[in-house]
Formats: C-alpha cells, sequence, structure tokens
C-alpha cells in the first residue's frame, strides 16, 4: 500500500474531514457556529468527503463510470463511520440511522466531483476548496437561524380474539416479557432497547406507569385518562440523565435535546364479531431540521416498537381467553 498514492489520499483525508468536523462540532464552546445534529454535518459533510474521494481518484482515472463514482465515493464514509465506533464517538443506532444519508450524499459528492473533473478539470482544485468550506459556512446560518422543529404521531392497530375486558387487563401491568414473545426486528438489530416490564402505582388519572427496558432504561407514563375497557392515556415523564449512555445513543435519547414522545395511549374498540380493535398512538417531537429524513427514522423505530407491543397484548389477552374458556389456570 502506497499512501502517497492518489486513492489512499482521497480516503485518508476524507476520513479526516469527517473526524475533525465529529470532533470540533460537538464541542460546547462551538455551538453558535456548528453542530452535529445539523444538515450542514448530515448531508453536507458526506457530500464532502465523497466528493474529495472521487476528486483525488480522478487523478489517476479521469474517466470515471457513474457507477463508480458513486461506489467509490462511499469508501471513506465506511471508514469515518467505522471510526466513530471504534474510538466511542458514535454508538450502533445513530450509525445505522446516518448510514443510508451519508451513503446517498456521499455519492451526489463524487458525481459533482467526477463531472468538474471531466468538464472543467482547470479550475478543480480551486472547485475543491469551495466545497469543503461549505458546510462550515453553512453550519452557524443552520444552527443560529433555522429552527424546523415538528411534532407527529405514530398510530398503529392490531385485532384481538378477545374481549375489551380481557385486553385491558394485559395494557397497565405488563409481567416480565420473556425474550420469545417479542420478534426481532430492525429496531433491535441496530441496539435499540426492547421492553422488559411496566408496572402501575395504581388506577385512574394521575396513577404513574414505570416502563422498564433493557440496558437499565426506565421512565415514567402519568395517566392522564382512565376509562376501563375504552382507553387509557397517559403522558411521558423522561428524565434523560437517568437514561444509560450506553443504552441509547445520546443524540436520540429518550427525553433529550432533539427527540421524545410527548404523550400517547391505548385505545380499545370492538367490531360486530365481538372482537377488540386496539390501538397504540406516541405522539413524539423532533427538534432537528432533517425534515423528511428524520420523520421516516421516527416512524419506523416508533411503528416497530408498537407493532412490536400489539403482538405481546394480543399474544397475551388470547391466551387468557382460551385458558379461560377452557377452564385452564391463566
Amino acid at each position: 500500500m502506497n499512501p502517497k498514492h492518489p486513492k489512499y489520499i482521497g480516503i485518508i483525508l476524507g476520513v479526516l474531514y469527517g473526524l475533525s468536523l465529529r470532533w470540533l462540532w460537538e464541542v460546547e464552546a462551538l455551538r453558535d457556529v456548528g453542530g452535529l445534529v445539523t444538515v450542514s454535518f448530515m448531508f453536507f459533510v458526506p457530500f464532502v468527503i465523497g466528493f474529495i474521494r472521487i476528486h483525488f481518484e480522478c487523478k489517476v482515472r479521469p474517466s470515471l463510470s457513474v457507477g463508480s463514482m458513486i461506489t467509490i465515493s462511499w469508501q471513506p464514509i465506511f471508514f469515518f463511520l467505522l471510526a466513530t465506533v471504534v474510538t466511542l464517538l458514535e454508538g450502533s443506532i445513530c450509525v445505522a440511522m446516518a448510514l443510508p444519508a451519508f451513503m446517498f450524499f456521499s455519492s451526489l459528492g463524487g458525481i459533482a466531483a467526477g463531472y468538474i473533473n471531466r468538464y472543467i478539470a482547470s479550475k478543480r482544485n480551486a472547485t475543491l476548496m469551495s466545497v469543503v468550506i461549505l458546510p462550515i459556512l453553512i453550519a452557524p446560518i443552520e444552527v443560529n437561524f433555522l429552527n424546523l422543529t415538528k411534532t407527529y404521531t405514530v398510530e398503529n392497530s392490531i385485532t384481538i380474539y378477545a374481549s375489551p375486558r380481557m385486553v385491558w387487563k394485559q395494557l397497565g401491568e405488563v409481567e416480565l416479557i420473556q425474550p420469545d414473545e417479542l420478534d426481532i426486528t430492525l429496531t433491535s438489530l441496530i441496539g435499540v432497547p426492547r421492553p422488559i416490564k411496566a408496572s402501575m402505582s395504581s388506577d385512574g388519572v394521575g396513577s404513574v406507569r414505570t416502563s422498564e427496558w433493557e440496558k437499565g432504561v426506565i421512565f415514567r407514563e402519568v395517566i392522564t385518562s382512565w376509562e376501563p375497557n375504552k382507553r387509557m392515556t397517559y403522558s411521558f415523564d423522561i428524565d434523560p440523565e437517568t437514561i444509560p449512555d450506553h443504552a441509547l445513543d445520546k443524540h436520540v435519547k429518550l427525553g433529550g435535546e432533539y427527540f421524545s414522545p410527548l404523550n400517547g395511549g391505548y385505545y380499545l374498540s370492538e367490531d360486530s364479531a365481538g372482537n377488540t380493535v386496539l390501538t397504540l398512538k406516541t405522539r413524539l417531537i423532533d427538534n432537528t431540521n432533517f425534515g423528511v429524513y428524520s420523520r421516516i427514522w421516527g416512524e419506523l423505530i416508533f411503528r416497530d416498537f408498537h407493532n412490536s407491543l400489539l403482538r405481546l397484548m394480543k399474544s397475551r389477552s388470547e391466551k387468557f381467553t382460551h385458558n379461560k374458556s377452557s377452564g385452564a389456570p391463566s
């Protein structure tokens, strides 16, 4: 391996560029000039990394195909993200969420560098310098003047072959969840903790439902409405300081600066056959500027979580109903 070969120069400089901004923009004193949970870092930094990689590749392969521009631009992205994991700068959840955006925008940067090299080669070095400083120029404007805070609700339903009364018995107190009661999902694979159990301080409005997840995650749900066999809603009371750093990456920590559930609830209705339609809703706040991208991830994670809980309630309620009808112990 010759580190002075343009191929390796492009990879090394791309990784160093990403790590430099990753480190600098987390320094508290520089919060007014940049940040990690910004469009500048999530979208423009990988664009620059891809641009750098292809800029140097074109020195030895000036006629790259578009396909090569795209795939080669991913090389420093993979090394950069690996470096953040190895150095404990990021955890698996943040890396998994960032990877699609990083790959897409590094591809755009690679294509831009390839075509600039092909058609305006005389200005490619000046263009490289302009591209490199682009995120640094945009970031202060974004963090000081752009605020795209939004709220939205994620809702999922399931039909349970049991009466609302039987289903209601499963909602407040949730006994210890065995590992085989929850499916393996995308969110569990990327490291999102799974629920373990829930307990109620009492019944009715004002009582507290305490949820416990894996990795020591514990938070409170304060009951805001309580209609047996019909509805149980709650507001989340989450102290991010009590959630272990190793459990959820700090940039997606529940109750944290960027992303949090606000309130939610279970809703029960009866269909014409006497079965229960159980609906779980969660209202979320998103303080990032990522727009559709963060909305997709927020919905994906909470739909995954909702569906796991709903299937758990379905399984337990139907088993409970079957045991009651057969006279077997529940």
